[in-house]
């Protein structure tokens, strides 16, 4: 039966406290192996992608629509807590309007050489500290039918709930993991057979068109940070240098946009 919880401090729904505070998310998820979904969407998708639920918290109201997930959980002995709308806000930072949180067990990371077996077409984010970003590049991946994204050390973690929430859940059905060390493992992949295309602004850049025109078998496009954009070690190690040809005085975009013209771009075409 689901537990009904008052005190919005309860030490039993203590993995949805102060999600508005990132050190604490930084502490606490990492460290305990957890994720946070949002929405029953993103929900249902992590629970598709094989991922296993710690605890259920969800307004009442939402008990007879996400029955299943109810029914599921005591099954599986998943603790469901159910509290008043202005709990969950003071517990959560937020306002919960998409139906119901999750606290989900982070899955086991899978090595890079194991996760791109196969794989034709991978994208690489580099040092990427917006979730939103973050979020959006993965769900052009799948959108755009890539298969597999990786990240760098220091980029920005795609489970946080912001990335899972702005993805659609996509997070879940994309392939990732972190590369590490970076831009050591350029050399990797490339011996694995990749063509490393970095998207920069460098005077040795060719157009997106002309990749287009002569796309490799295996290709990993490489995506920098917000402002900076990729470090000129990376741009180094990388094949070839490619650009977006823009207009209107202006000289480039957001990350996102740019993950999702040059993915459309570069597709592989069964």
């Amino acid at each position: 039966m689901p537990v009904r919880i008052d005190d919005p401090t309860d030490d039993r729904v203590r993995d949805y406290f102060s999600l508005t505070d990132v050190a604490l998310r930084r502490v606490l998820e990492p460290r305990e192996g957890l994720y946070l979904a949002e929405s029953e969407k993103v929900i249902r998708r992590a629970l598709a992608a094989g991922h296993r639920p710690r605890s259920y918290l969800m307004a009442e109201r939402w008990l007879t629509d996400l029955a299943d997930l109810v029914e599921d959980a005591e099954r599986d002995g998943v603790p469901v807590y159910v509290a008043e709308p202005a709990a969950i806000e003071q517990m959560t930072g937020f306002h919960l309007h998409r139906g119901a949180l999750a606290s989900m067990h982070r899955p086991q990371p899978v090595a890079p050489r194991e996760l791109l077996d196969g794989a034709r077409r991978v994208v690489i984010l580099e040092d990427i500290v917006d979730h939103t970003n973050v979020g959006a590049v993965f769900r052009s991946a799948a959108a755009l039918g890539f298969d597999a994204v990786l990240v760098t050390p220091r980029c920005a973690d795609p489970l946080y709930r912001r990335a899972v929430r702005v993805s659609m859940g996509t997070v879940f059905q994309v392939p990732w993991t972190r590369i590490d060390p970076w831009p050591q493992s350029v050399s990797a992949l490339q011996e694995d057979g990749w063509t490393v295309a970095a998207l920069a602004l460098d005077e040795r850049s060719i157009s997106l068109g002309e990749l287009e025109t002569r796309a490799p078998e295996r290709l990993a496009l490489v995506l920098g940070a917000e402002g900076d954009g990729l470090t000129r070690r990376t741009v180094a190690a990388c094949d070839l240098v490619v650009r977006i040809p823009m207009a209107g005085g202006v000289d480039s975009l957001n990350v996102a946009a740019a993950s999702a013209v040059a993915m459309w771009a570069t597709r592989h075409a069964d």
